[in-house]
């Protein structure tokens, strides 16, 4: 891979509305494109970007829910080399809340999945959930460059 990017990915199963299913997705994420590929019993919605800023609303939404120190916590042990791989239950992201889970089954239609490639993970980590204290970001970072999704 050349370069790092962004991807988030749904599957669509047959009683699924698309619509609501993209809905779901970008309630925490603006993509620059987005796809729909059919798997012959359902379809996966693939969303995807180049930039940081794709992931404004999820860091906004950890911020109003208050839930930086789990999420922290739920991201480094996500880590995969230069990938941070995130799943979100689909039923709380249709409704607008984070809910992280574990393992694909733990959500019914299936997790919304949210890719990260680059060579900054851990400035994405701290960008997004950085360490508090009370509650409280013990520090805020920029939004890390784009130039850092190259890998």
């Amino acid at each position: 891979m050349d370069h790092g990017k962004i991807t988030v990915e749904a599957e669509l199963r047959p009683t699924e509305d698309e619509e609501k299913v993209i809905k779901t997705i970008t309630n925490f994420f603006t993509p620059e494109s987005l796809e729909i590929l059919d798997q012959g019993d359902y379809k996966i919605i693939k969303a995807y970007s180049n930039s940081f800023k794709s992931l404004i609303k999820l860091h906004d939404s950890l911020r109003i829910q208050a839930i930086l120190d789990a999420s922290r916590s739920y991201m480094l042990k996500r880590i995969h080399g230069n990938k941070l791989v995130l799943l979100l239950h689909k039923q709380a992201a249709y409704q607008g809340k984070i809910s992280f889970i574990s393992y694909d089954n733990e959500s019914p239609l299936g997790p919304i999945k949210i890719i990260i490639e680059c060579n900054c993970i851990g400035e994405i980590i701290d960008w997004l959930a950085p360490q508090t204290a009370r509650g409280k970001p013990l520090w805020e970072k920029r939004l890390p460059d784009d130039k850092n999704l190259g890998l």
